[in-house]
């Protein structure tokens, strides 16, 4: 019955499709292609589809770019939304787009969406309102949605107020230049297909000129996790990882470069598992082990191991040793200790690791279908605070999710003022259609108890913030310097290993083995005595510039 529906909505969609003129590609698979069967009441699937690598030659087929036009790319939602508008841009400047300098001069606005909350799509409604007023003003603009709500909401998109041209998303950026010279005529353009394979690995972003310091590498894309609250692997598809050689060239090239540091993105960055090579890594499906006992995988495991992640980023963290490594966002489940290992060992890994607890109730987890119990995610916590001393902790937190009692929420902020993390994203639960809490489970946590639980949890996560960042002052760190503090060209900011931000005065500095004296450039690393600190953010007193093969990990 489940493929008789699935069939019978891609011959809808293909209908709908036809009358509008939207071009999509279509290789002929179905879904029994690339799902196996579930078991029953396990929730909804992704709508999921193969798409083959599109290539655009103007030469051969005029309609991909008939002239130049510019775009402007606005960027809302998570860094990997950052990471793609990048890709998006390279897409567009190797087919003959030029970049615009604001959105009023733009033939073309695109705008990168988020559908994780309800907040993050009414900011994009509301922006799409205002790029209406822009459009009865300059004839022949077009706006172009892309990303998560692309696929969730395409069909909305396309009707509403015809406040979009062309919808797209985040498997389908390859296909952009077609679809923005089909939509030229006024015509609808729409391709949401997501893909078993795509990865983007062959496109080199386009980074802003304005930050020569860090940047984002893809490394794989989609979620097999399928937790119930979740929409991500319904809008970003099954988990494909990237192949490793592509990402350590692109650290290469950005080493080159001079960027010096580098944070690996992907929707579950540490189930990172790549096949496609000979080379199958030191990690197979019978060794390779979840974070403790405490910990559970309910979706099939790959069929075969490769490069996993703890290798990803011993061979990341090998390519230059003064380049720091980040990475997110990571599932608690996939800490093994090789990873942790592989954190300790590498000076330039920095001791800094997000593990999203989402919640400090058993029974909320797995609700959630989180796959772990507060008991498992408390000895991973006790496990990284013995093999990484002094890592900094950050995570995220939900309050008022289905079914959430005062004792559960009791329980989180009990986990909090255990933990003591560094930073927390915290928000009060929003439920998603597709995702199985949505079809399954109640939201009867009122709106109020909703605001009033996040508020504590906000409040508690606050208070321990301040209070450990006090015992920062007297510390020395270690500071990637970023450029000029936004409050006084007098000072410079940068970021600790730790990722908390760092004021300092701008004053010339020996180095470690230099008798001359300069000004720390973006991109130097600098010594720095912690004077005082608040929760966001420390000023100290500089000593000298260095390198982190100078220094090691202070």
């Amino acid at each position: 019955m489940m493929l008789s529906a699935w069939r019978t909505r891609v011959r809808r969609c293909t209908s709908l499709a036809a009358k509008r003129a939207k071009m999509v590609p279509d290789d002929g698979k179905t879904v029994a292609d690339f799902i196996r069967p579930r078991a029953a009441g396990s929730g909804p699937v992704p709508d999921v589809a193969m798409s083959p690598t599109l290539t655009f030659n103007a030469d051969r087929d005029p309609i991909a770019v008939p002239e130049t036009r510019s775009f402007f790319i606005e960027t809302y939602g998570c860094q990997m939304n950052v990471s793609d508008s990048e890709i998006v841009e390279a897409v567009l400047i190797n087919s003959g787009f030029k970049r615009a300098d604001s959105v009023t001069a733009a033939d073309v606005v695109l705008i990168n969406t988020c559908s994780i909350r309800d907040n993050a799509e009414e900011k994009v409604w509301s922006r799409l309102y205002e790029l209406r007023a822009l459009r009865g003003r300059r004839r022949g603009t077009a706006v172009a949605v892309l990303g998560c709500m692309a696929e969730r909401l395409k069909e909305r998109l396309l009707e509403r107020d015809q406040l979009v041209n062309v919808v797209v998303g985040p498997d389908a950026y390859r296909d952009l230049p077609r679809l923005l010279s089909v939509a030229r005529d006024g015509t609808s353009a729409v391709n949401v297909l997501l893909s078993l394979d795509e990865t983007y690995a062959d496109i080199a972003p386009v980074r802003p000129a304005s930050n020569r310091v860090s940047a984002f590498v893809s490394i794989m894309r989609g979620c097999n996790n399928l937790c119930s609250y979740c929409i991500v692997p319904y809008t970003r598809g099954r988990e494909r990882s990237r192949n490793a050689d592509s990402i350590i060239s692109e650290i290469q090239d950005l080493s080159r470069e001079g960027f010096k540091e580098v944070t690996l993105l992907g929707q579950n960055v540490n189930s990172y598992n790549d096949v496609t090579g000979a080379d199958r890594g030191t990690f197979t499906i019978k060794d390779f082990n979840l974070s403790n006992p405490g910990f559970s995988q309910k979706t099939k495991r790959a069929s075969r191991m490769g490069i996993r992640f703890p290798e990803l980023l011993r061979r990341c963290a090998e390519v230059d040793p003064e380049i720091r490594i980040r990475f997110t966002s990571p599932h608690p489940k996939d800490f093994p200790l090789e990873l942790l290992q592989v954190v300790a060992e590498y000076p330039n890994v920095c001791k800094a690791l997000h593990i999203p607890a989402q919640s400090g109730s058993t029974s909320v987890l797995e609700r959630m279908k989180r796959d772990y119990s507060r008991e498992a995610y408390d000895d991973l916590i006790a496990t990284v605070r013995d093999k990484i001393p002094g890592c900094s902790l950050t995570s995220d937190f939900i309050s008022g999710f289905c079914g959430e009692t005062e004792e559960d929420h009791h329980m989180t902020l009990d986990l909090i003022r255990k933990t003591g993390y560094t930073h927390a994203f915290m928000f009060a639960y929003s439920q998603r259609e597709k995702t199985h809490a949505h079809q399954y489970l109640l939201d009867d946590v009122p709106d109020d108890v909703k605001s009033r639980r996040l508020r504590e949890v906000t409040e508690t996560h606050h208070d321990l913030a301040r209070s450990n960042a006090m015992r920062n002052v007297g510390s020395t760190q270690v500071v990637l310097v970023e450029g000029d503090s936004k409050r006084s060209s007098e000072f410079l900011a940068g970021r600790s290993d730790s990722n908390v931000k760092v004021v300092f005065p701008k004053i010339e500095l020996h180095g470690d083995c230099d008798v001359s004296k300069s000004v720390p450039r973006p991109g130097e690393y600098v010594v720095v005595n912690i004077d005082s600190a608040t929760q966001r953010s420390m000023v100290g007193t500089p000593v000298r510039r260095t390198s982190l093969q100078a220094v090691g990990n202070v």
